[in-house]
């Protein structure tokens, strides 16, 4: 079977039987808890638990992901043919983080394992977990669909949240009022404690903003 094949048939076999009861913060840190339940055959399951943490939706534009890593050389492309025609158009950013955790074989029924988790789930009363029915040689595929639709789910509560609050207006730079007031709060973060610096850096150069900045950030670390 070819890998795509695989990957189809992970997707169609991956079922969210718990989703979380909150969705992804707008302002925020989403912490979600997972319990993953993979068939090994016949009453014989494999139960993974981890976390996805979901760092605080970013306001970006294509302009500022032209210089942003990770994406092969056809989505870069893309990107600049998007940033050509819309270079300021906002968009939201998502990215995620998976700790894996305990992983269990457990000899009982799909059955008896849910009603286990589920007990312990009210028991804690956390509305940020989840269970998901994945593909055990796939479990990660299984993983980045629940993530998939964890994000579509909030996207329209994100999307509201930001404009409401008048998050996409953008300056005459085409810099986002939200990417503004992200980078001030990295400047306060960066001034207690170094090691924020380096996102700092970052942030303005894909902003393309380094040159309006850069004295300020010198600032911060010249000794009196």
């Amino acid at each position: 079977m070819e890998a795509d094949d695989k990957i189809r048939l992970a997707i169609e076999n991956t079922m969210v039987l718990r989703p979380p009861r909150q969705q992804l913060a707008t302002f925020g840190i989403t912490n979600i808890y997972y319990y993953m339940i993979t068939e090994l055959m016949h009453e014989v399951n494999v139960v993974r638990e981890g976390r996805v943490i979901a760092a605080r939706p970013k306001i970006v534009t294509p302009a500022y992901l032209i210089n942003v890593e990770g994406f092969s050389g056809q989505a870069r492309r893309y990107i600049q043919m998007a940033a050509e025609q819309n270079p300021h158009e906002p968009g939201i950013l998502y990215s995620y983080k998976n700790e894996t955790g305990e992983m269990n074989i457990v000899t009982e029924s799909l059955g008896s394992i849910l009603d286990k988790i589920n007990r312990r789930i009210d028991s804690r009363s956390d509305p940020l977990s989840a269970i998901i029915k994945g593909v055990e040689n796939m479990w990660d595929v299984s993983l980045m669909k629940f993530t998939f639709e964890l994000t579509r789910n909030s996207a329209y509560h994100n999307f509201s949240e930001f404009y409401g609050r008048g998050r996409f207006i953008a300056d005459n730079q085409g810099v986002p009022r939200d990417a503004r007031d992200n980078i001030e709060e990295l400047f306060e973060m960066s001034g207690k404690d170094p090691s924020y610096a380096p996102e700092l850096v970052s942030e303005l150069h894909r902003w393309n903003l380094w040159s309006v900045y850069q004295d300020r950030f010198l600032k911060l670390f010249r000794k009196p």
